[in-house]
């Protein structure tokens, strides 16, 4: 799928100086939904059009804020769609019709075993894990997880996602000369990947500190 929608973005580049943020949100909400759609085709060429003054906003560094923000909130909008569904059609909806949305079964269970072991902080995690992070909203849907902490948590793990996105293509744009799309998505994607490790550390240590200063507080509420 890379291969073929890297083959189309010299055509919605060029049409970036005027479109180029709306293409952002739109195409991240699609991502973010149960459409399967990659991201690194979205927030790389993003960041890398950004870099080179091609994204109609300002500087370059302004350009590839604004592009990471409206890619959030692009993000958030595609996973509404996904929360909002399994939370009024429920989960033996999705079980059964799930493949006429392009919902595997086996991808659905896995996504709903991960949320019912470690809870709503797994809305924030997996929103950077291939292949499960536009998943990981249904089961938060069907569970009913309450809407302010699941905006919280999927806004900064896909902030953490559509920046690392951003910043591999702000890179390549700062320092290579012509290069394919195709090339670029690839380049941009390893480099991405390459770090992904250290930030899921990082990631897994902000939630275990969240859920422990949650655990001093509440024992506290409880002895006063």
């Amino acid at each position: 799928m890379l291969e073929t929608i890297a083959a189309h973005l010299d055509t919605v580049a060029a049409l970036a100086p005027q479109w180029g943020l709306l293409f952002v949100f739109v195409f991240m909400a699609v991502e973010s939904s149960f459409i399967p759609f990659p991201s690194e085709v979205v927030m790389i060429p993003a960041g890398f059009l950004a870099a080179r003054g091609e994204l109609g906003l300002g500087g370059p560094v302004y350009a590839a804020a604004a592009a990471v923000v409206v890619g959030v909130l692009g993000s958030l909008a595609g996973a509404y769609i996904n929360y909002f569904l399994a939370l009024s059609l429920g989960k033996p909806f999705m079980e059964r019709y799930g493949k006429w949305f392009f919902l595997k079964p086996a991808a659905f269970a896995r996504a709903c075993e991960i949320f019912n072991k470690y809870g709503g902080a797994a809305t924030f995690v997996c929103r950077m894990l291939p292949a499960i992070r536009q998943l990981i909203s249904i089961p938060a849907g069907i569970a009913r997880m309450p809407l302010a902490p699941f905006t919280v948590f999927t806004a900064l793990g896909a902030g953490v996602w559509t920046a690392i996105l951003a910043a591999a293509g702000y890179a390549i744009g700062r320092s290579a000369g012509d290069i394919s799309y195709l090339d670029l998505c690839i380049r941009g994607r390893d480099a991405a990947l390459s770090h992904l490790p250290l930030v899921i550390v990082a990631a897994v240590l902000f939630v275990a500190a969240y859920a422990g200063v949650s655990r001093l507080v509440m024992r506290r509420s409880e002895q006063q």
